[in-house]
């Protein structure tokens, strides 16, 4: 599919050089292939039989004499919006119901020739950055499985970039759309609050949602918005469409102030922002720097506001009967938001509407602002580890947009050297839609997206990283007990600067004990190790007091399983911080023995 954009499709099918059955057979194969790799990515797929049933109306409609924009189009729907028939769960299982009519903007892409395959996965009632919070699992970047998805829309996300269809619906309330397009290669587009129906969707924040399209271009999304943008009367949060002045040439880009640009230790990432800012310049745009500290101070009432009371108000019921339903971080979210008063909630709208004048200001010098998508990218094991602070940050570029009422474009800007990708995100006033989607197609004419990396499809063990710091180590008298686990050397690194390593007295082979003591700490070389997860724990199993294995703290932050020791592995032990390493020691030890 990532060959062919919706006007290709719909184009070939419209001609007669194929048809919307050949096209859903091809989606649902491509679909079933995947599943190999990341059966997470979908809820619940429609049956294959009503899928080509499905198409062959299209065909007829065709044949008929219809016109249809997205003929034969395959698409999929975040699984917070309803198709009538099929089960709405916003993924939880206890929260699902049958829909008894199509969202609108459903109905809008059926009636426009598109052909649903099915329902995605997503962060639990749309609530988190990473696609972490499922308990259909979790979806995955589609070039590095180690890492997340982003989300809430990550299955919308996957399926399209792992080309099973060329459009999804997912929703954004904080950057739902954005982030999850920015991490696999996508275009995600987050219209204008109202300018599409949100009648059929799971509200997350009611006064602040937004369904999104995640395509593969700018022409693609403005396609989709051609045909389900629109006055809705049946939404009382839709708003008619108001004229919006164009982004012409030349235009002004506004960035953030240099102490203001984060990146959170990603300096691949902070080099691709600054590459795509060069292609704004040559499109015909000049840098405005401007301070966007009322959009950061905004953001952070999305989550310490009102807001989180408002979600509170969709899953109170289930809250009351079945709390333990929910996901533990949702539930944590959410039952924050049961305690704010009537008082507090006026109290931050008075807020917002101060930083949203002070944004308004923004229009007078810029005409679009060029942020990061996000900062930085993590690993699915870092969300599990930190699952609340690691989100935050991912929505650091992301939380205002909806709260300040902007419409935004999250654009493709290339790939790390892991192959994770990274999104820069167009931002303009509401209802500037038009406009945003314009200055994208032009960039993407003047500059071809970023080619992408190959899906990562390899076959994947369970495994768990094991950091050694001792006798264990490569050529140390005990290495044989990894290697014949088939361990794999995943990296040689060291420790953030919180431990302390002492020579243990009376071990044969001598071994070290390390003991993490905070401030006054040092830094203390060492080996991580992959083993799977059965070879892990007989691994466990033979290691001996006072040692065990716990929880190490590497220097970038992360952290994995490694040895660590009791209190009494110190008594009488030698302090060989300063060494930096067992292996210095080991070192300084002989030399001195040889004189």
């Amino acid at each position: 599919m990532h060959s062919r954009s919706l006007a290709q499709i719909a184009g070939a099918v419209s001609s007669g050089a194929s048809s919307a059955e050949s096209t859903a057979t091809r989606a649902l194969a491509e679909a079933a292939a995947y599943d190999a790799v990341q059966p997470q990515a979908w809820i619940s797929r429609c049956a294959h039989a009503d899928v080509l049933a499905s198409a062959r109306r299209v065909d007829q409609r065709i044949a008929a004499g219809e016109r249809l924009p997205l003929a034969g189009v395959p698409f999929a729907v975040k699984d917070n919006i309803d198709v009538a028939g099929m089960e709405t769960t916003a993924a939880c299982p206890a929260f699902a119901y049958t829909a008894g009519a199509s969202a609108t903007v459903v109905e809008r892409l059926i009636a426009a020739g598109a052909v649903l395959i099915g329902k995605t996965n997503l962060d639990q009632f749309a609530t988190g950055l990473a696609g972490t919070r499922s308990p259909y699992g979790m979806p995955r970047c589609v070039f590095n499985r180690e890492y997340v998805s982003g989300g809430s829309s990550s299955g919308s996300a996957v399926v399209v970039a792992a080309g099973i269809v060329p459009l999804a619906l997912g929703s954004d309330t904080a950057g739902s759309g954005r982030v999850p397009a920015a991490f696999n290669g996508l275009v995600g587009f987050k219209p204008t609050r109202g300018r599409w129906s949100t009648r059929g969707l799971v509200p997350a924040c009611r006064t602040l949602d937004c369904v999104t399209s995640l395509t593969m271009t700018a022409a693609d999304a403005a396609l989709v918005d051609s045909v389900i943008g629109g006055f809705d009367p049946a939404d009382p949060y839709s708003r008619p469409a108001r004229a919006a002045s164009e982004i012409g040439v030349p235009f002004r880009f506004g960035v953030p102030l240099p102490a203001q640009r984060q990146f959170l230790g990603d300096a691949e990432a902070a080099a691709l922002y600054h590459a795509a800012l060069e292609r704004l310049n040559a499109a015909g745009g000049s840098a405005v720097g401007v301070d966007i500290t009322p959009l950061l101070d905004a953001a952070r009432l999305l989550y310490s506001g009102p807001w989180v009371a408002e979600r509170a108000t969709v899953v109170e019921e289930l809250l009351a009967r079945n709390a333990s339903a929910i996901h533990p971080v949702v539930r944590a979210i959410v039952q924050a938001g049961q305690g704010i008063s009537a008082v507090e909630a006026f109290r931050s709208f008075y807020t917002l509407q101060g930083y949203a004048r002070a944004a308004e200001a923004l229009w007078d010098v810029i005409d679009v602002l060029a942020l990061p998508t996000t900062p930085t990218i993590y690993r699915v094991s870092e969300l599990l580890a930190e699952p609340v602070a690691l989100n935050s940050q991912l929505g650091l570029y992301t939380n205002f947009v909806n709260l300040l009422d902007m419409s935004a474009l999250a654009l493709p800007a290339g790939f790390r050297q892991n192959a994770t990708g990274f999104g820069v995100s167009l931002i303009a006033p509401a209802s500037a839609d038009r406009g945003l989607l314009e200055l994208a197609r032009r960039l993407e004419t003047m500059h071809p997206l970023p080619e992408a990396p190959a899906l990562d499809t390899a076959p994947r063990t369970h495994t768990v990283k094991l950091a050694v710091v001792g006798a264990h180590l490569s050529d140390m008298p005990l290495h044989w007990q990894l290697a014949s686990r088939g361990a794999r050397l995943a990296q040689r690194t060291r420790t953030a600067p919180v431990y302390r390593l002492y020579a243990m007295r009376g071990h044969a082979p001598p071994k070290p004990a390390l003991v993490h003591v905070g401030a006054g700490g040092g830094s203390i070389e060492l080996e991580v190790y992959e083993l799977d997860v059965a070879a892990f724990g007989s691994f466990v199993a033979e290691v001996p007091a006072p040692l065990a294995i716990g929880t190490v703290v590497l220097r970038d932050g992360s952290d994995v399983h490694g040895f660590v020791a009791e209190p009494r592995a110190i008594e009488g032990a030698e302090d060989i911080t300063s060494e930096g390493g067992w292996r210095a020691y080991l070192r300084r030890t002989r030399a001195s023995t040889a004189r």
